[in-house]
């Protein structure tokens, strides 16, 4: 008997439009949706009449939840795995299903589409092919040494970080990076996108100065050299 197919699907990082045709059909065909939050995508399936279930799936999925789900694959269900914004996988949740799925012998396929990480240094123009990506920056542990790290890569680092840490994140960089290139990109895709350029110093000034700017998940490229 064949199996099913596990779809993981990128959705938009903010415009609605950004979507491709496939996507919308992949996820008009699932059996169900597996989602991070039910609203934020239930906004996305609404834009467009997709009438699909939905079914909550976050970085905290049991065991249990996994095995019901890799169970569905097996019985033949075409099922499709989103997060909030951007490509499950990627500093979202999925890993652990997508690994459970490959070894239980499942169907897996990929749609690509938005990713913030690539719509960020496409719009800093950087020159250069190659850049690393560290994910979102440690919570408590290991922050200090994260930012200290940074200073061990030559080519430019793009890193994630939240509304609620971005002023700390932006004065730890002034402490151990004073000289370096920061490209703060914020908003993407929305109606209020922008990529903001300067030392960390000075793009803390001016976040301080402008509190509606802090708001959003950012993306953060640091150009050492």
């Amino acid at each position: 008997m064949e199996t099913g197919i596990l779809s993981i699907v990128a959705t938009p990082i903010g415009n609605l439009e950004d979507i491709t045709f496939r996507a919308v059909r992949i996820l008009s065909e699932a059996e169900y949706i597996l989602c991070e939050d039910t609203r934020v995508t239930g906004k996305l399936l609404a834009r467009y009449e997709i009438a699909a279930k939905l079914r909550r799936y976050d970085a905290h999925a049991s065991a249990q939840t996994h095995e019901s789900i890799i169970e569905d694959l097996l019985a033949g269900k075409k099922i499709a795995l989103v997060s909030d914004a951007g490509t499950p996988g990627v500093s979202d949740p999925g890993v652990l299903l997508v690994q459970g799925a490959r070894k239980a012998g499942a169907r897996i396929e990929v749609v690509p589409g938005p990713s913030s990480v690539i719509a960020a240094v496409s719009l800093a123009g950087i020159a250069g092919n190659q850049f690393t990506f560290l994910g979102f920056v440690p919570l408590k542990k290991g922050r200090e040494t994260f930012l200290k790290g940074l200073t061990e890569h030559v080519q430019p680092v793009v890193f994630l970080e939240s509304t609620h840490r971005i002023l700390k994140t932006l004065a730890q960089l002034a402490e151990h990076l004073p000289t370096a290139t920061v490209y703060l990109a914020r908003e993407l895709t929305k109606l209020h996108e922008e990529l903001l350029v300067g030392t960390a110093s000075e793009l803390l000034e001016q976040l301080e100065a402008q509190p509606v700017k802090q708001k959003g998940e950012f993306v953060v490229l640091v150009k050492v050299l």
